[in-house]
């Protein structure tokens, strides 16, 4: 699955920095994992997810 490289390098490398830049705190930042997805609709993809689990 091809990505936007350099926003999610960035983010996958340093996943607090997208919180710190949106104002929230890191122990809320914690509770999010930052992934790549595809969605089965003619191939449709998100190239930078954060899902809080």
């Amino acid at each position: 699955m091809k990505t936007d490289s350099i926003f999610y390098e960035l983010f996958l490398t340093f996943p607090p920095s997208f919180f710190e830049l949106i104002g929230i705190s890191e122990p809320e930042a914690n509770n999010y994992e930052f992934t790549s997805r595809e969605i089965k609709q003619l191939a449709f993809r998100l190239d930078g997810l954060f899902i809080n689990g």
